[in-house]
């Protein structure tokens, strides 16, 4: 027997853990948490109010005005209707031959993984009622033209425009791309000149890029069609509302086990109460 095998083994105090993508359609540039009250569990509905735009009318001097006119209102409800969990356990025999706090990384990564879940279907949400804007592709027709030179920032100034059409607010635009799309940006020498003329920050400021009027949102949980057919969104965040809550996270002994295991549920529900204020580009990796 070589003695090799009788050296111990060292356990390392580090736990390497997975890379993790950059989770935005969750945050408060994309999503609005103005009707979250108070959420107790799946199945609470939060009501949204709306009322109609009263009428604007000619004055005429010396004449009455029109009778007063009733507004119409309109409710609309945001469901909690999705619900997740997970429930994980650490053997005590693992916890005694390892010395880092092999629960807490693993807290860490149920919290991570279970916003990652959440920020996709925002995503999905938001990709499914995204208003369709001619010359920025479909599902069926995406954009093919990505792979010329200056097509990227382009797009993000037709992005702007039909924006402008729909009368959005200026502040807060977002637009969320997948990594490839600001490389094109970056590899679009044209683009980097204008940068510098209107303003734009692509270079200096990392995850969050000011360009053409948004703030660029880097994130791997772009919507794929399918392929290399991705859909690019564009908006503010008052077009979708969305609502969560921790409702019950539990430490506990299983009962045939000897371990500890921790359990989690989260509630959440996500509404994108103005569509017509969310657009997107259907476009190739090309």
């Amino acid at each position: 027997m070589s003695i090799a095998n009788f050296i111990p083994a060292v356990w390392s105090a580090q736990v390497m853990t997975a890379l993790e993508k950059s989770l935005v359609f969750g945050s408060p540039m994309v999503v609005n948490r103005d009707y979250e009250g108070e959420i107790q569990g799946q199945g609470d509905r939060v009501k949204i109010n709306m009322i109609s735009d009263p009428t604007i009318s000619d004055y005429v001097k010396n004449t009455d005005i029109a009778t007063a006119e009733v507004l119409n209102d309109a409710q609309s409800e945001l469901i909690i209707d999705k619900g997740k969990t997970f429930n994980f356990q650490v053997d005590d025999v693992d916890a005694v031959q390892t010395k880092p706090k092999v629960m807490g990384v693993a807290l860490q990564r149920a919290g991570y993984k279970l916003r990652d879940t959440i920020d996709q279907d925002i995503a999905a949400a938001m990709k499914a009622v995204a208003s369709t804007v001619t010359g920025l592709g479909t599902d069926g027709s995406p954009r093919t033209d990505l792979g010329t030179v200056g097509k990227a920032y382009e797009y993000l100034v037709k992005f702007g425009t039909a924006l402008d059409e729909l009368n959005v607010p200026a502040e807060g635009r977002f637009a969320t791309v997948p990594p490839w799309f600001v490389e094109k940006l970056k590899l679009d020498n044209t683009y980097l000149v204008k940068a510098t003329d209107v303003g734009d920050d692509l270079t200096r400021n990392g995850k969050v890029a000011r360009v053409a009027g948004f703030d660029l949102l880097l994130s791997n949980n772009v919507p794929n069609v399918s392929g290399t057919t991705y859909t690019i969104m564009a908006g503010t965040n008052i077009a979708t509302s969305f609502a969560q809550q921790i409702v019950k996270t539990e430490a506990y002994r299983p009962e045939k086990r000897f371990a500890d295991a921790v359990k989690g549920l989260a509630v959440y529900g996500i509404k994108v109460v103005r569509p017509n204020l969310l657009i997107k580009l259907v476009a190739n990796r090309a």
